[in-house]
């Protein structure tokens, strides 16, 4: 019988790729909690830390065949943490500019005609952005974003696994982010009065 924790990371790399569950259990032993922590300490909500780190060890058991740890295992995944809390960063850069500038506008006292103009293009072009969706993706885009359910809470709601909400959601903004490339810009000017 295998002591997996007194193997290294490189053998326990090696059972990964023969299908080991228990080598893959004891990576996750090794390293979700550091893990955890450093996506936790870069982003503000728990919840994205937590989901980063379980979506981590499901591509790492999904692609445990192919994987290639060229170094030491501990820098690969902090490495693949990191990839992953920057586009974490970049979703809630998008999502947190599109609602600071609707609510700059609308809350502004000195509200021009060209900033309300722009506030409703901008509207315009996120909806019709989130039209080109398909149905299911859609529907839970809405749910997150104007309900501001959790991805537990729309996997249940809509009788999907938790995974596929994510993937749902992750095309959404993919999306999203591909169909308004000039928010950011568009933001500014709004913001600026221009």
């Amino acid at each position: 019988m295998i002591e997996y924790v007194s193997l290294d990371d490189a053998r326990l790399v090696v059972l990964l790729k023969k299908d080991d569950g228990a080598a893959f259990a004891e990576i996750y032993r090794r390293y979700a909690s550091g893990l955890a922590d450093f996506a936790g300490s870069r982003l503000f909500g728990l919840e994205d830390a937590r989901d980063i780190i379980h979506d981590l060890f499901v591509a790492l058991w999904e692609r445990r065949k192919t994987i290639s740890v060229t170094g030491n295992l501990s820098a690969y995944l902090f490495a693949a943490v990191r990839y992953r809390v920057i586009d974490q960063i970049r979703k809630n850069i998008t999502r947190e500019e599109y609602a600071q500038a609707v609510q700059a506008l609308s809350t502004d006292g000195a509200d021009t005609t060209g900033q309300t103009l722009a506030a409703k293009e901008l509207e315009q072009a996120l909806a019709d952005s989130v039209s080109q969706l398909s149905p299911a993706v859609r529907e839970v885009y809405r749910l997150s974003r104007e309900e501001n359910l959790s991805t537990q809470d729309i996997a249940l709601k809509l009788s999907r696994s938790e995974q596929t909400v994510k993937n749902q959601l992750s095309t959404a903004l993919q999306h999203l982010r591909k169909s308004l490339p000039g928010l950011s810009a568009t933001i500014l000017l709004v913001w600026i009065g221009r």
